[in-house]
């Protein structure tokens, strides 16, 4: 026959009561009848609100305009840039940028062929790089200087098909979606690798 060994007093589920009391069983959760069926009130409480938040935030995922998934789509994916060229100098001006904690962090991600110039390259990730906010944002990218560390990156042939020709891409939502999830996914993987 087995020994029944002692259960250790635990508190009480019930948000009102808490007190500590000693279970009969290792399931039971509340010290009295009254306060597991207060428990069983607060639970199925929590989990109503819990759809409820997962209902409307499909509700307002499936009412977001184009320009409001263009926009998330484009800070991800300068998001994932920074995170991908994180330690590596500028493109443009080879200096490590320290710090800044007034324009919130050190690096911006300077796109080559702008993205008002060439909408077509705005995820391309040959045209985007690590770029400290002086250049990018008082030196207007400092281009000349952003051709030649690019050209030392990835080399001649790839930058003159950026400066070629490109075809303009009508992004759907869809798109826009499938684009902002995969580079909010891998920024997080640059950053668990990074750790």
């Amino acid at each position: 026959m087995a020994v029944r060994t002692a259960l250790k007093p635990r508190p009480c589920a019930a948000s009102k009561c808490r007190k500590k009391f000693v279970p009969r069983s290792g399931l039971q959760r509340a010290c009295s009848p009254q306060c597991a069926l207060q428990f069983t009130r607060e639970r199925n409480t929590k989990k109503a609100r819990k759809q409820s938040r997962a209902s409307t935030r499909t509700q307002k995922e499936a009412l977001k305009t184009k320009p409001m998934l263009l926009k998330e789509s484009q800070a991800a994916f300068n998001a994932f840039v920074r995170t991908r060229d994180a330690g590596k100098p500028c493109i443009s001006c080879g200096k490590h940028p320290k710090a800044d904690h007034l324009t919130g962090g050190s690096m911006d991600c300077g796109h080559y062929r702008s993205v008002g110039a060439a909408p077509e390259l705005r995820f391309d990730e040959d045209n985007a790089h690590g770029q400290c906010k002086q250049c990018n944002r008082h030196r207007s990218g400092n281009a000349v200087d952003y051709r030649m560390g690019l050209v030392e990156r990835i080399g001649k042939g790839r930058v003159e098909q950026l400066e070629g020709k490109q075809e303009i891409p009508n992004w759907s939502r869809d798109d826009l979606r499938n684009i902002r999830d995969h580079y909010r996914a891998r920024a997080r993987e640059w950053r668990r690798v990074a750790a």
